[in-house]
């Protein structure tokens, strides 16, 4: 029996967890789950555009009547970018011969050969689902699994924000990063809510749950701040407060890889405010969307060679929290060399998640059943009050009846680049 070297057996692990493109370990274990892939308001109705996630190459489009679908990239026939064509009820007709494939694939009409062999080709296509502003795909085989809601970003008293942005390195680094307390105090140690004790290893704790890890801070008063990750790459948290009236910011992250080398991070912010409370917040943040004119991705260029400070940046003008994860991420490289790592008790949460991905990978390569992961109501994020405030969170700030606002909040600056990104050809 041929023993794999140490070396064969780092390659492996780094595959397992980083490397997402088609074939891949990693890609194929994601793609066993739904991911959110665009923003609903960045595909207008009768728009295709092509699409890159996971080192794959997509067609996204969105029929006349509103439906968005997921295929193949080319046409069958002469392999032509089928993005480059029309959209014509909720089928797509190429560009080059005129082709025209249905939403579900099928081809359904061919001009010049008078239609005589559509029954013979097609395109494959993809489950999708909106859903709180965002576009989610199923990329895997087979039948789609249940797609999995969030009732309490659904109904409730207030507004939800839908943001997100591109980073330039390995996606597992920024799922690593949330399950890091102890970065908080000195990566983000100007907010109100970041004290040195924050991320002691002593009362850190981190238990698996039925749909991931919960990740636990106690305070030498007792107080927790409690996070839940799902597996294999969503965070349910509450995040550092950036409004007074709201406190903790209750939010979901999901961690989607463009590339080995770049992802995206989708997130919604769920904002319990009404009247003038919650117009007012808004009116600050839809304010904040135009005075960030530097792109953190490029600023964090600049401080990584040495070209720049972080204390000469003009934080009006950049997302200082992007920034400073930019900064703390990209350091460890595009892929960061795990081998090289010498984790302390504070790295708890970080170790909880490697487990469980080892787990499950190697249940699929052995051709075993994963766990079943499943979030109930339970499974919230909690954290102690701010200024005399009670955070309300999950189903404690439900309304019945209630269906809140999706807003896009994200910055202009932004929205450019993450298109650029995500509709970019393949190089290889």
């Amino acid at each position: 029996m041929t023993q794999t070297t140490p070396a064969q057996q780092r390659v492996r692990r780094a595959k397992e967890h980083a490397l997402t493109g088609p074939g891949s370990t990693a890609g194929l274990y994601l793609r066993r789950f739904w991911q959110p892939i665009y923003h609903s308001v960045d595909l207008a109705p009768g728009t295709a555009v092509p699409l890159r996630i996971m080192g794959q190459s997509f067609t996204l489009f969105r029929g006349e009547g509103g439906t968005a679908y997921i295929v193949d990239p080319t046409c069958p026939h002469r392999g032509t970018q089928l993005s480059t064509g029309w959209v014509e009820g909720d089928a797509l007709r190429c560009f080059y011969h005129g082709w025209k494939f249905a939403g579900d694939g099928r081809c359904v009409e061919q001009p010049a050969e008078d239609s005589s062999f559509c029954h013979k080709v097609g395109l494959r296509s993809y489950p999708t689902r909106e859903y709180l502003g965002l576009i989610f795909a199923y990329l895997g085989e087979g039948e789609a699994p249940e797609f999995p809601t969030y009732p309490e970003f659904e109904h409730f008293d207030g507004f939800v924000e839908v943001d997100s942005y591109s980073r330039d390195c390995n996606y597992y680094q920024n799922l690593e990063n949330a399950l890091d307390m102890c970065h908080v105090a000195f990566v983000h140690g100007d907010n109100q809510a970041a004290f040195r004790s924050i991320g002691n290893a002593k009362r850190l704790e981190a238990e698996e749950s039925d749909w991931g890890v919960t990740y636990i801070f106690t305070r030498e008063d007792g107080q927790r701040r409690i996070q839940q990750f799902g597996m294999p790459n969503i965070f349910y948290m509450t995040a550092l407060p950036t409004d007074p009236e709201i406190g903790w910011q209750e939010s979901l992250f999901w961690w989607v890889p463009i590339e080995d080398d770049r992802h995206m991070q989708f997130s919604l912010h769920r904002v319990p405010a009404t009247g003038e409370v919650a117009e007012g917040i808004h009116a600050r943040r839809q304010q904040r969307r135009s005075e960030i004119d530097l792109p953190h991705q490029q600023v964090c260029s600049e401080i990584l060679e040495g070209r720049l400070r972080l204390s000469e940046v003009d934080t009006k003008r950049v997302d200082l929290v992007r920034l400073q994860d930019d900064i703390a991420q990209l350091g460890q490289g595009v892929i960061a060399d795990r081998d090289a790592e010498r984790l302390g008790r504070s790295d708890v949460g970080v170790i909880a998640i490697r487990k469980l991905w080892k787990r499950d990978i190697d249940a699929m390569l052995a051709g075993q059943p994963t766990k079943a992961w499943r979030r109930n109501g339970s499974i919230v994020p909690r954290a102690w009050g701010l200024a005399g405030q009670s955070p309300r969170i999950g189903a404690d700030g439900m309304a019945v009846g209630a269906e809140a606002e999706v807003v896009d909040v994200r910055p202009y600056v932004e929205t450019k680049i993450q298109l650029a990104a995500l509709q970019a050809k393949a190089t290889q």
